[in-house]
């Protein structure tokens, strides 16, 4: 029996929903196509201010067939090869987060040695060499582009043109221009019966898909109960903004995050400009005096796009009754490590599985409650800063939970390993030691002496390790410096796509 699935918003999250719930190479063999329609209203605009992804965003495409390089150039996209943590640790300190997972390639150890041998551990990445140059992920060699290796690198792009892209991409589903009044349940179940349209139109389906942000406009009337992080999270305000990206500027491939006094700021660079916002806790700081701060910081005036309260935290329960909340809907939080479209992402796999197991609903909750609360340790972390330079800092220092303390006690006893984290469902990407090591280096929360005993007791691994961790950084900057200027390549693909 075909399944009738209504997705209410559209956006990235809806579309990306529209695609992976129709892809038949996600669904269990033998069910066939559901019926997708989704509701989605012109008349509903976007902040827009930039959205960083993780490497999980290409292998989706690559996955669905859609050339990478028309998606850059339909959506003005650029290349993310990781994050920039500025003055986190402390004032005029920096380290980088590059999201390649070396080991995976070269084999267990040489994060290990470079921890025993006081390097950085970003030292044997590839993605730190193409960040430090603002490199493309191509090299060009007898006409034609060659990877520069053999890592998933990530994007930055606008969200409104990234869905509008996906929508692009999404053929077979029905599309309703509207936007939700009421949403009709039945009495004796609770379950979403059908939804009434503005227009006076009528829609039903078996299963509902709220993609409608903050709003929760199918998902908040069945009673979802939210669950907060705010005594975890330090941040609960966002001030977007915009700032112009000159012509002749190259453009850096990373994200940067930069604590400031009160809270972090955001720069995702796009190819048009530079999406930005101030994420900041208003218990240290008014609206008024977050902007001057940001502006002094900056050197010139911004604009905000606006002023968001946030409350991050999650649903207790994802899914509800017939009602599945996806992206924003589900779940939110500070936009630190791009979690949002991955989780959505991963997501939206364990529903193309679950949604016809008679325990798909109790797995999806337990797996999406799994994953968002372990974003929010990974971004707590990043917290525990010797910065004391204003209250909010010290308040910060003053109040680290007992589970990021205690995960800080145990790896400071050993580099943390695979061990160290549970099994999570579906074996999909998640948060894990090769996201944490390169946090817990910048910030200096490693053990560099129990590094170098380890290896002392044996000799000849080390040895095999001091060789190994010296060609792949000679390799690595190697290709770094054959690779295209990103900037250039990024003109190149607008160019080939006009033609």
């Amino acid at each position: 029996m075909t399944q009738k699935i209504v997705i209410v918003g559209g956006g990235t999250a809806g579309w990306l929903a529209a695609l992976i719930l129709g892809d038949a190479k996600a669904r269990p063999a033998g069910h066939p196509a559901p019926d997708i329609t989704v509701i989605e209203s012109s008349k509903i605009g976007t902040i827009g201010v930039g959205e960083g992804t993780t490497a999980i965003f290409r292998q989706m495409l690559q996955h669905f067939g859609i050339d990478e390089r028309a998606f850059l150039a339909a959506t003005g996209a650029t290349i993310k090869y990781g994050i920039r943590h500025r003055d986190w640790r402390r004032i005029g300190h920096h380290y980088d987060g590059p999201i390649d997972d070396v080991e995976a390639v070269a084999g267990q150890g040489i994060d290990l040695y470079a921890l025993a041998a006081d390097k950085p551990l970003a030292d044997a990445h590839l993605f730190q060499h193409l960040m430090n140059r603002s490199r493309a992920p191509v090299a060009a060699r007898n006409h034609r582009e060659v990877p520069a290796g053999p890592y998933h690198h990530a994007y930055h792009f606008d969200q409104s043109l990234a869905g509008a892209f996906l929508k692009s991409q999404a053929p077979g589903v029905t599309l309703i221009d509207d936007q939700v009044q009421s949403v009709n349940r039945d009495a004796l179940s609770g379950d979403i019966t059908s939804l009434g349209l503005e227009s006076g139109q009528e829609v039903t389906g078996d299963i509902y898909l709220d993609c409608t942000g903050f709003r929760r406009a199918l998902i908040g009337p069945l009673g979802a109960n939210w669950v907060s992080y705010g005594d975890i999270l330090p941040v609960n305000r966002a001030m977007p903004f915009w700032v112009d990206l000159n012509p002749d500027e190259e453009i850096d491939p990373f994200t940067l995050a930069w604590a400031q006094q009160n809270g972090w700021m955001w720069r995702i660079p796009t190819q048009g400009r530079y999406g930005c916002g101030y994420v900041y806790s208003d218990a240290h700081t008014s609206p008024d005096a977050a902007q001057a701060e940001i502006e002094t910081a900056l050197g010139h005036a911004i604009e905000p796009r606006n002023d968001i309260r946030i409350d991050a935290g999650r649903l207790d329960n994802a899914w509800l009754h017939n009602c599945i909340a996806v992206g924003l809907s589900s779940s939110f939080l500070e936009p630190l490590e791009a979690t949002s479209i991955h989780g959505t992402i991963v997501q939206l796999m364990w529903l193309a599985r679950w949604l016809s197991d008679a325990k798909g609903r109790d797995l999806h909750n337990a797996a999406v409650a799994r994953q968002v609360d372990d974003f929010r340790d990974f971004i707590r972390i990043h917290y525990v800063s010797e910065r004391r330079d204003s209250a909010f800092w010290c308040d910060v220092a003053a109040t680290h939970p007992q589970s990021v303390q205690d995960r800080l006690a145990h790896w400071a006893q050993k580099l943390p390993d695979r061990s160290d984290f549970n099994d999570f469902p579906g074996d999909l990407p998640h948060v894990q030691e090769q996201l944490y090591r390169p946090v817990l280096d910048g910030l200096g929360l490693l053990n560099r002496q129990q590094a170098k005993q380890v290896l002392a007791r044996d000799p000849k691994r080390r040895a095999a390790l001091r060789k190994a961790h010296g060609q792949l950084t000679k390799d690595y900057k190697r290709a770094a410096g054959q690779c295209l200027p990103h900037r250039a390549w990024l003109n190149s693909l607008q160019q080939d796509q006009a033609l």
